[in-house]
């Protein structure tokens, strides 16, 4: 990232439209987003069709909490060893398997969905309810390699350092802009043709991005052999997360939510039917509704040009994301419901890409992908041990009074991370410092001559 003054002045001007969609100028990027963001529709469709799937066979809201625990837990236990390898691994080529498996995993699902239609209470269904287990499993493992892989890959993609935190941003828009499709779709194809096509086109949509991964040009980045044990590397990226107080603390906040905040999606079928009487296509709506707010969320943080001031954001994004849901809880009409859907999904959104956009910001460059296995780690790994939880207590207290005590949980955890942030603005200003973001850094200026500035994380 240049700090010459002079350079920047020679740019010319940038509109609010060029500014949200600046690291599309970089190809590889723009290959990975088209690519990408099919793909993404495709695996909400599947996401939408498994716990519908399993609600409709089941009725059982622990059952959606044991198969969302089957589908994460193997992320929590293995995305830190992962990290290391991945750290060593080329990571193009990485991603490039783990898109190849997991169209393989979703081309099985659809498999399993046509083979033998599945009644509640068959023994036809109870096997069905073990292969979407175990298909589950599967994908989790996949997602420990790819996540890191993917996060940590984003450096590679945007050669210029200041695109960085919009293509993050652009990344959660992409996501979101899917999550705004998908599950409306999905409710159509399941309520038209059942849930096996949703599995079908989530395989054929990965033919998207695996194009795109093989049509990108990248500089060689030949790895330094390393002569050190993977436990001795994975001890050592555990201890630069906890020595590193800004990254600790964006984690912790984020593994808080994410255990108690993020299983609401889980209830989502309990929701869509017993409390607001509706069908598959309630619950696309609601989920559609959800991924508007991510969707908005996400250009708000494209449209930024700096990463001063993300801290505030992350702090008060986690309080309106448990804010909306206690909100939502106590709603028992669509409308309030799909209302309250908006700024549920709008933080969840912007404080999981705020915190990816610090956290990418602060790491060393030689632990991105062990630091990035922990951030997957505090962001997927936690969700399992959620939504056990959220199914267990939804059974004995409802649906929606552990979505609402999630929400609570949420807004305290908000709280204290507001409590320590002026800890952690300033312990993150020697790297902002060395790496020019602080305003008199980037322009050139004798910090002397200027009033002491404060970063915001």
């Amino acid at each position: 990232m240049s700090s010459d003054p002079g350079s920047r002045a020679a740019e010319p001007p940038r509109t609010p439209l060029r500014t949200i969609g600046r690291a599309l100028r970089h190809r590889n990027y723009r290959l990975f987003f088209v690519g990408q963001g099919i793909s993404l529709i495709g695996t909400w469709l599947t996401r939408v069709a498994t716990s519908w799937l399993v609600y409709r066979l089941t009725g059982s809201a622990l059952m959606l909490g044991v198969i969302g625990f089957a589908g994460q837990i193997p992320t929590f236990f293995l995305a830190p060893v992962a990290g290391v390898w991945v750290d060593r691994w080329n990571r193009h080529r990485t991603l490039v398997v783990t898109q190849v498996l997991a169209m393989l995993q979703s081309g099985l699902l659809a498999a399993l969905a046509w083979w033998h239609p599945a009644i509640a209470g068959t023994t036809i269904a109870r096997t069905t309810i073990a292969g979407i287990a175990a298909l589950s499993v599967f994908q989790a493992l996949i997602n420990a390699f790819d996540m890191p892989a993917r996060q940590a890959f984003v450096v590679q993609m945007v050669e210029d350092r200041a695109d960085l935190p919009n293509a993050i941003a652009l990344n959660s828009s992409m996501v979101n802009a899917a999550r705004l499709i998908g599950p409306s779709v999905a409710g159509i194809l399941i309520a038209l043709f059942g849930e096996g096509w949703c599995f079908a086109i989530d395989a054929a949509s990965y033919l998207a991005v695996i194009a795109s991964l093989l049509a990108m040009r990248l500089e060689p980045r030949p790895t330094a052999p390393r002569k050190t044990r993977v436990s001795a590397e994975l001890v050592e990226g555990l201890r630069y997360v906890v020595g590193h107080l800004p990254i600790r603390s964006v984690l912790l906040l984020l593994a808080v939510v994410s255990l108690m905040g993020m299983p609401y999606a889980v209830l989502m079928p309990i929701e869509a039917t017993s409390v607001l009487h509706g069908q598959a296509d309630t619950l696309g709506f609601l989920m559609a509704a959800s991924g508007a707010g991510a969707l908005g969320g996400a250009l708000y943080l494209a449209s930024r040009t700096s990463v001063l001031g993300l801290g505030r954001v992350i702090g008060v994004s986690a309080a309106i994301f448990g804010a909306s849901l206690i909100g939502f809880a106590l709603s028992h009409t669509l409308w309030l419901s799909l209302v309250l859907m908006v700024p549920t999904g709008m933080g969840m959104m912007v404080q999981m890409a705020a915190s990816n956009t610090i956290v990418q910001t602060l790491v060393d460059e030689d632990k991105r992908g062990r630091v990035m296995s922990f951030f997957a780690m505090a962001f997927f790994g936690t969700v399992p041990f959620g939504s056990l939880l959220a199914g267990s207590l939804a059974q004995r207290i409802g649906a929606p009074r552990t979505i609402g005590l999630g929400g609570i949980v949420c807004v305290v955890g908000a709280a204290l991370f507001f409590r320590a942030l002026p800890e952690i603005r300033r312990h993150a200003r020697p790297t902002y410092q060395r790496l020019g973001i602080l305003p008199e850094v980037a322009e050139g200026l004798q910090s002397a001559s200027q009033p002491p500035v404060t970063p915001e994380d």
